[in-house]
């Protein structure tokens, strides 16, 4: 079966959507195996670029969107029809899990997610309660749908890093200097390595409901980490990445950190326990590996705003990125950082395609 037929009319247990997806050129890239092309992936790929997302999602609030499960199957499988990507990206956001053990939030348009009483002392860590699967049924039952649509090609479930989630809740909000976050992590180290273990917890009871429901592979996202040193990456942050990693190791399903900005942290984003690590474009894949070191697959990694330039000069970036590829033990294709909402779906096709003809074995 091919990774583009798509069988229906019934779901898969985890099992054996696991068993379909084994030998996809997606997971065989992160296992560091042979494959027959270079697979190809998007961040953000679910979502705003493509105009059947906005038809379907029209008049629905995004943590609506996110919480029902023939949304969350259609919106996930939208990318996949359309570009014949290599893996599909559970939709959902990264506060889905923190919205679900009641923290009083919302996703305002424009503005991003907003913590209507932020987590700023110890009292505050009472409302960071664990996440019990029942929390998230929709998860389970949008992950079986997908799974039995999907077929072959892999399901990536994912949730945010303990890093970034703290950042939201200490923050209230998106912030650009994280200045009330680190004041809390330097100013109170003990509350701060509490808070990211609790939020370890719950970020990895997530990643389980995903994984158990049959998700092939997972990713953390760690969108801020990239504003830290890596001196204080290693001391205040790895520790709860790590947990979320160790967590889901038993599991056997290939596991990738990304961050945006993070290139003097790459090596640490692996040895947190990844197997497979994200890079942004700020640095090639060859200088990637070198950072990062053997063991580790690499994804990545083309400037989002390419794909805003003419045709063939997109294909010439992705050349550079293929070029700097070349002998690495893995490699997943992917962007640099998310699709960028005003990007014209049909480039990405184009892409696809072009990675799919020019990495052909």
């Amino acid at each position: 079966m091919s990774a583009n037929e798509r069988p229906s009319g019934q779901q898969q247990t985890g099992r054996t959507a696991a068993s379909a997806t084994a030998d996809s050129a997606f997971l065989r890239a992160c296992r560091r195996e042979p494959v027959s092309h270079t697979p190809v992936w998007f961040m953000r790929q679910a979502g705003r670029s493509l105009p059947e997302y906005h038809k379907v999602r029209e008049g629905i609030a995004m943590l609506d969107s996110c919480m029902r499960p023939d949304l969350i199957t259609e919106i996930t499988l939208q990318p996949v029809r359309r570009h014949h990507v290599d893996a599909a990206i559970y939709f959902s956001d990264i506060v889905v899990p923190l919205k679900a053990i009641g923290i009083d939030l919302d996703i305002k348009p424009g503005v991003g997610p907003v913590i209507a009483d932020p987590i700023r002392t110890r009292a505050d860590l009472d409302r960071l309660r664990p996440l019990d699967p029942d929390d998230v049924k929709y998860v389970t039952e949008a992950v079986g749908m997908l799974t039995g649509e999907l077929g072959a090609t892999p399901l990536i479930g994912f949730t945010g890093a303990p890093f970034t989630l703290a950042s939201y809740l200490v923050e209230g909000g998106p912030s650009r200097n994280h200045e009330r976050t680190k004041a809390l992590m330097y100013g109170d180290p003990e509350l701060w390595a509490d808070l990211l273990d609790r939020i370890a917890d719950i970020t990895a009871a997530f990643l389980k409901v995903q994984i158990e429901a049959g998700a092939s592979a997972v990713q953390l996202f760690d969108s801020w980490v990239g504003a830290l040193a890596p001196a204080d990456y290693r001391a205040r942050v790895m520790p709860a990445s790590a947990k979320v990693f160790d967590a889901v190791a038993g599991y056997g399903v290939p596991r990738i950190h990304y961050g945006v900005g993070t290139g003097e942290l790459l090596g640490l984003l692996g040895e947190a326990g990844a197997d497979v690590v994200g890079v942004d474009w700020r640095v090639p894949l060859d200088e990637a590996a070198r950072r990062v070191g053997p063991g580790k697959a690499l994804q990545g990694n083309l400037d989002p705003a390419v794909l805003f330039a003419p045709r063939q000069a997109v294909e010439a970036k992705a050349d550079e990125v293929l070029d700097a590829a070349r002998g690495l033990e893995g490699h997943i294709f992917n962007l640099g950082h998310g699709v960028l909402p005003s990007t014209d779906p049909d480039a990405l096709t184009r892409l696809v395609e072009y990675v799919h003809t020019r990495t052909a074995r």
